[in-house]
C-alpha cells in the first residue's frame, strides 16, 4: 500500500480530539462549470434550502463530531484534485512520454474528446475522462498528472457511438506503428508513435472508417449536417427581415441540399427546413441574428444532443466563398488518376462542367454555406462528396410543394404531437417500403407533395399498374383518366411477385446507398482481400513444411504442429521426451510440454513482420481500388434512386390495396380550383377506430362555395374534419390513393394551417403573438390556389378581441385572397359573413343529440351524444360544461 493511501486511511482512524473540534474549513472552490437542466436545478435548490444544522450534544450543546462513516463519505465526495505541498507547488510537473503525447494532441485538437490507444485499451485523460466517465458509466481515477479512464479495445465501436450520440466530437488516437515493425526499427526503445486516425460526429459516423456502415438502430433516419448563414434585408414596409442560405449534407448517403430564401421575424421558413431535415449537427456561420440563433439553439437543446459548431464568415468578403469552392473542384480534377482521366475523359469533363455550372448558379449565401461546409468536412476527409454531383438538389423546386413548419406539426405529417415519435403520423400510415433507402425517399415525398399535374398523374398511373397486378378491386375504381391513357399497358400478375421478391431481397441486404457512398469515401473495408489471403496462405505453407525436419529429429512420424489459445506452430511432447536445449518452452500441462523450436520462432517473427507489411500494402491497394470507383459513383447513385422510387410506388400500391383507398382524379389547370371529396376519412384515426369512424363529404368550388365556417360542440370532431381534408389533399399530391369513396381535386400550390394553442416562451413569444404572427404569414402568402385551415383563431386573448380578429381575418381572406378556406370557430357571429358573401360562404356544424331531464333546469344535466357528421347550420352551443365534467 502506497504512502498516500496510508495517509488517507490514517485520517479516518486517527484518535478523536478531547476538545471540541474547530469549525470546518470553507469548502474548496471548484472551477468547473456545470450546466443543469431545469429539473436538476430545482432538485439542487431543494437540497440547498433544506440543509440541516449540525447535531448538538444534549449535555454540552456542542456540535457532535461526525461519525467514522460520515467522515468517510465526506472524504469520498471531495473533489479529486491532487493535494500539493507548498514546497512543491512552484515546481513544474514532469510528464511521462505518453502524457506529453496527449498534451501535444490536445493542443492540436482542443475541441475533440480523445480516445488514446495504449496497449489493449483506449484511455481518456483529464477533462475527457470526466466526460467519458459520465456518459459511459466507467470509473475515472488519478494516474500521475491526469484523471484517467479506459475501455477495452474490442468495445471501441460501442463506446464511440455512445459518445457521438451524446453530442461529442470524438477522436481516436491509434499507435501508428505495430509491435512487429517497431521491434525491427531504429526507435525500438522509444515510446510508440501515435496520431489521430479518425474523427467521429453524429453527421459523419456512418460514413467514417472502421466504425461506419453499421445498420443497427439506424434505419431510414438521416443524419444531416446543416450549415446556416444569413444577412439582414429590408422588407417592403421598411422592417428588417433576414435572407438565409443553407446547405445540408447527408454524408453517408451523398445527398446534398441547398437553398436561399427570405424569412420573417418568426423564421418560419427556416423552421420548416429544420423540421424537414431533422439535422444531427448544425454549422453556424457567424454572425447570425438573435432570432435565427434562438431558433437553431432551441432545436439543438439538451434533450436533442444536436451538436453545434461555429465558423466565421469574415474570409468570404469580395467573392472569397466562390473562389474557395472552385479551388476544391480544381484540386479534385488534378488529384484524379491519370489513367481514369484518359479513359473517361469526356464523361468526367462533362459531369464536372455540369457541377461547376450548378455551383455558379447558386445564390451567394448558399455558396457561402457550401464553402463553410467544405472547410468543415476537410477535417474529416469527406469534402469530396460535395464534388460528386450525384445528388445535389435545391431544397424546394417549382414542381414540389414545401409544407410549412405549422403544417408539418399541426397535421402531424412526420411525427405525432404527443411524444414526437413517428407512430400515429401520416408518414407512418403511408410507409410500406421494404428498403431503407426507399423509406428515406418516401419521407421526402410526403413532406414535399408534388404541385405539377403531369408528375402527379405519372405517379398515380404507376401506382395503379402495380395495384392492378396485386389484384386490388379498388385499383380500377374511379380511374377514368387512367383508363383513357393509351400508355398504360395491361399488367401481368407476375409484376407484383417480381417486385415484392426484388424489394424484399434488397430490404434484407445492407443499405446499398450508404454502401456505395462509403466506397466513394474510400472508407469501406472488404471482408478479405484475395491477394492478402493468397500471400498469407503461402507464408503459412514457409512454416508447415518444417514439421518434416522435426519428425526426423525426434523420430516421430505422426508429429504435427498444434495451436493453443491463438499461439500457433507449437510442438507438444510428453514430459519424458528430451528436446534440444535451445527449444523454448511455451507452456505445459501435467503430462505434456509445448515448445517452439528456434527455427519456428525466427520464421514466426519474420511472418509477423511480413503480415504487418502485407496489411499496409493491401490497404493501399484497396484504397486505390476504392478511388477508381468514384468515376462510377453517380451511375450507382442514380440506380439506387430508381430502386428507391420503385419501392415507394410499391408501398403506395400496397396502401391502396390494404386500406381500400381510391385513386383521386385531378382536373386540368385551366379549370376552377375545387375540392370534391365523397365519404372522406381521416387516414390516421381510421386505422385506430376502424369501422367506427364516421366519414364526411367536402364540396368546395372557386365558382361557388369556397369557404366553410365550421361550428359545433367541444370534442365534436371539428378539428378532425378539417385535418382530414388537408391530409387527403397531401396524399393525393404525393401520388397516393386516398381514404374516400371518390375524390376530384385541383392541384394546390400551398397548404396553410393555424391550429391549436402554443407559445414559444424560450423565444419570447406568447400564445397570442404566435397566433397573430402565423395568421399574418398566411394572409401575406396564400393565393387562390391555396388551402387555408384556421382553427379557433383568437383563443389567445379576450373574447371580444378574439372575435374581432377572427372576423377581420376571414373577411380579408374572402374578399382579397379567395383561397379555399376551412374556418373553425366558437364565435357564432362569424357565420354572419355568409350573408355578406352569398353563395361563397356556408356555415356547417358537427351534429349531436341532446337528451334533457325535464325535472331539472340546469344546463349541466344535458347528455350530449356526438354524431361526428357535418351538417348545414350553426351550432347553438359549445357544451363546454360537459367537457369540464369529463375533466372533473
Amino acid at each position: 500500500m502506497g504512502k498516500q493511501k496510508q495517509q488517507v486511511i490514517s485520517r479516518f482512524f486517527a484518535p478523536k480530539p478531547k476538545s471540541p473540534p474547530p469549525p470546518p474549513p470553507p469548502p474548496p472552490k471548484i472551477s468547473a462549470t456545470v450546466t443543469f437542466s431545469p429539473a436538476k436545478r430545482r432538485l439542487t435548490s431543494n437540497f440547498t434550502t433544506s440543509r440541516k444544522h449540525p447535531k448538538l450534544s444534549p449535555h454540552t450543546q456542542n456540535p457532535v463530531p461526525p461519525s467514522l462513516h460520515q467522515r468517510f463519505l465526506q472524504k469520498l465526495l471531495e473533489p479529486s484534485t491532487p493535494q500539493q505541498h507548498p514546497a512543491s507547488s512552484s515546481k513544474p510537473p514532469t510528464y511521462t512520454p505518453l502524457e506529453q503525447q496527449v498534451l501535444d494532441l490536445k493542443a492540436k485538437h482542443p475541441d475533440v474528446l480523445l480516445m488514446v490507444e495504449v496497449g489493449y485499451k483506449y484511455r481518456f485523460f483529464g477533462q475527457d475522462a470526466e466526460h467519458a466517465s459520465r456518459v459511459l458509466g466507467i470509473y475515472a481515477h488519478m494516474d500521475h498528472n491526469f484523471l484517467t479512464a479506459s475501455i477495452p479495445t474490442f468495445r471501441l465501436n460501442v463506446h464511440v457511438r455512445r459518445l457521438v450520440t451524446a453530442g461529442y466530437k470524438v477522436g481516436v488516437v491509434k499507435q501508428t506503428e505495430t509491435a512487429a515493425i517497431k521491434a525491427h526499427g531504429s526507435n525500438r526503445s522509444a515510446p510508440f508513435e501515435r496520431g489521430l486516425s479518425a474523427l467521429y460526429t453524429k453527421a459523419t459516423l456512418e460514413a467514417a472508417p472502421d466504425l461506419g456502415g453499421a445498420e443497427d438502430g439506424c434505419g431510414g433516419e438521416s443524419n444531416y449536417l446543416l450549415c446556416v448563414v444569413e444577412k439582414s434585408v429590408l422588407d417592403e414596409k421598411g422592417g428588417v427581415d433576414a435572407r438565409i442560405g443553407i446547405v445540408a449534407v447527408e454524408i453517408s448517403t451523398g445527398d446534398v441540399v441547398f437553398g436561399e430564401f427570405c424569412d420573417g421575424f418568426l423564421r418560419s421558413a427556416l423552421e420548416a427546413v429544420v423540421l424537414n431535415l431533422s439535422p444531427a449537427e448544425l454549422l453556424l456561420g457567424d454572425p447570425l441574428s438573435k432570432q435565427t440563433e434562438k431558433l437553431l439553439l432551441d432545436f439543438a437543446g439538451p434533450a436533442s444532443n444536436v451538436r453545434v459548431e461555429r465558423f466565421s464568415r469574415d474570409c468570404f468578403i469580395d467573392g472569397g466563398a466562390l473562389a474557395e469552392v472552385m479551388t476544391l473542384y480544381e484540386n479534385m480534377h488534378i488529384d484524379s488518376p491519370s489513367d481514369s482521366i484518359q479513359s473517361n475523359d469526356l464523361t468526367e469533363n462533362r459531369s464536372q462542367k455540369l457541377i461547376i455550372k450548378e455551383v455558379m448558379n447558386m445564390p451567394d449565401l448558399a455558396v457561402q454555406a457550401l464553402a463553410l461546409t467544405i472547410r468543415h468536412l476537410k477535417e474529416f476527409g469527406f469534402e469530396r462528396i460535395l464534388c460528386s454531383g450525384a445528388s445535389i438538389r435545391p431544397f424546394s423546386s417549382n414542381t414540389e410543394m414545401t409544407l410549412s413548419a405549422n403544417a408539418l406539426q399541426q397535421l402531424e405529417v412526420l411525427k405525432n404531437n404527443s411524444d414526437g415519435s413517428e407512430i400515429g403520423s401520416l408518414l407512418q400510415i403511408m410507409n410500406r417500403t421494404l428498403t431503407i433507402f426507399g423509406s428515406r425517399l418516401l419521407r421526402h415525398w410526403v413532406s414535399h407533395p408534388l404541385c405539377d399535374q403531369t408528375l402527379i398523374s405519372a405517379r398515380l398511373h404507376a401506382v395503379s399498374e402495380i395495384a392492378q397486378s396485386m389484384g386490388s378491386c379498388n385499383s380500377v375504381k374511379n380511374l377514368v383518366r387512367v383508363e383513357e391513357d393509351p400508355d398504360v399497358a395491361i399488367v401481368q400478375p407476375e409484376l407484383a411477385y417480381t417486385l415484392s421478391l426484388v424489394l424484399t431481397t434488397l430490404g434484407r441486404a445492407p443499405d446499398i446507398q450508404r454502401g456505395i457512398t462509403r466506397i466513394f469515401h474510400c472508407t469501406a473495408t472488404p471482408s478479405e482481400v484475395i491477394r492478402a489471403r493468397e500471400a498469407f496462405k503461402l507464408a503459412v505453407e514457409q512454416l508447415d513444411s518444417m514439421i518434416d525436419f522435426y519428425r526426423k529429429q525426434l523420430g516421430m512420424k505422426n508429429l504435427e504442429f498444434i495451436s493453443i489459445s491463438g499461439t500457433t506452430h507449437l510442438i507438444e511432447l510428453s514430459t519424458d521426451v528430451k528436446v534440444p536445449s535451445n527449444w523454448v518452452k511455451v507452456n505445459s500441462t501435467k503430462k505434456t510440454i509445448r515448445y517452439h523450436p528456434p527455427e519456428v520462432l525466427t520464421t514466426l517473427d519474420k511472418l509477423s513482420l511480413a503480415k504487418e507489411e502485407l496489411t499496409v500494402a493491401c490497404r493501399a491497394a484497396w484504397n486505390n481500388f476504392l478511388t477508381d470507383f468514384s468515376k462510377h459513383y453517380a451511375e450507382f447513385q442514380a440506380a439506387v434512386q430508381a430502386l428507391a422510387a420503385l419501392d415507394c410506388l410499391h408501398s403506395l400500391a400496397i396502401l391502396s390495396r390494404n386500406k381500400g383507398y381510391v385513386c383521386p382524379v385531378f382536373v386540368d389547370d385551366h379549370e376552377p380550383v375545387q375540392i370534391q371529396i365523397s365519404s372522406g376519412r381521416h387516414p390516421v384515426l381510421e386505422t385506430t377506430l376502424q369501422d367506427n369512424f364516421v366519414p364526411n363529404d367536402t364540396n368546395m368550388h372557386a365558382d361557388g362555395e369556397y369557404c366553410q365556417i365550421v361550428t359545433g360542440p367541444n370534442m365534436g370532431g371539428k378539428s378532425c374534419y378539417i385535418r382530414q381534408v388537408a391530409l387527403i389533399v397531401i396524399m393525393a399530391q404525393v401520388g397516393s390513393f386516398v381514404p374516400a369513396s371518390s375524390a376530384k381535386l385541383h392541384v394546390l400550390d400551398r397548404i396553410y394551417t393555424r391550429m391549436g394553442a402554443s407559445d414559444s416562451i424560450q423565444l419570447g413569444r406568447s400564445t397570442f403573438l404566435e397566433e397573430l404572427s402565423e395568421t399574418s404569414h398566411i394572409l401575406n402568402s396564400c393565393t387562390e390556389h391555396s388551402l387555408v385551415i384556421i382553427d379557433e383563431l383568437g383563443r389567445g386573448t379576450s373574447t371580444h378581441d378574439g372575435m374581432a380578429i377572427a372576423h377581420a381575418t376571414l373577411h380579408y381572406l374572402l374578399k382579397q385572397k379567395r383561397s379555399m378556406v376551412l374556418f373553425v370557430t366558437h364565435y357564432p357571429k362569424i357565420a354572419s359573413l355568409a350573408t355578406e358573401f352569398p353563395g361563397s360562404v356556408a356555415a356547417y356544424h358537427v351534429s349531436h343529440l341532446i337528451s334533457h331531464d325535464a325535472s331539472k333546469n340546469s344546463n349541466l344535466d344535458h347528455d350530449v351524444t356526438y354524431l361526428y357528421k357535418l351538417v348545414p347550420g350553426v351550432s347553438e352551443r359549445s357544451f363546454g360544461f360537459k367537457v369540464a365534467q369529463l375533466a372533473q
